[in-house]
């Protein structure tokens, strides 16, 4: 029993928990290298929505503020949301009994269609939710010329 807290590292008690044996597994390769990040980038859930104006990204960033996030569009059509989650200092009599919330880098890339505006995207945090607006463009229709039938 004596090496069950070493596995939790002391942050939790509840014999009711489930040993994650992947929990602090140091993944290797890409952007994922760094130990514990991958959590971070998994957890990131962002919705996309197509209306018939835009294409609408949310992204549920509770407890992040908009200074901790970048909304960039790479090579002309690649839309990347990233930024840091801090985690909270502990203090040295602080007794966990649950950490579930993820801490760390995150970030998530989307290739746009090539119907948008890349020099038109918008980004707006309200409420913990970030929300990026990239809007469509017009699409022209082709130009059809009637031809008359000699005969």
């Amino acid at each position: 029993m004596s090496l069950i807290p070493s596995f939790f590292r002391g942050r939790r008690n509840n014999t009711f928990d489930l040993w994650d044996p992947f929990q602090d597994f140091p993944f290797t390769g890409g952007d994922l290298s760094v130990p514990g990040e991958t959590a971070s980038y998994a957890s990131t859930r962002i919705d996309w929505k197509e209306t018939p104006e835009a294409h609408v990204f949310k992204a549920d960033l509770p407890g992040v503020k908009k200074e901790e996030v970048k909304v960039e569009v790479e090579e002309g059509r690649t839309l990347q949301i990233s930024g840091d989650r801090w985690v909270e200092k502990e203090e040295k009599n602080d007794k966990w009994h649950r950490v579930e919330r993820s801490s760390g880098k995150f970030m998530r890339r989307f290739r746009l269609p090539e119907n948008v505006k890349v020099d038109e995207v918008k980004a707006a945090m309200e409420n913990g939710v970030l929300t990026v607006t990239v809007p469509k463009a017009e699409v022209k229709k082709p130009d059809v010329k009637s031809i008359d039938i000699s005969g």
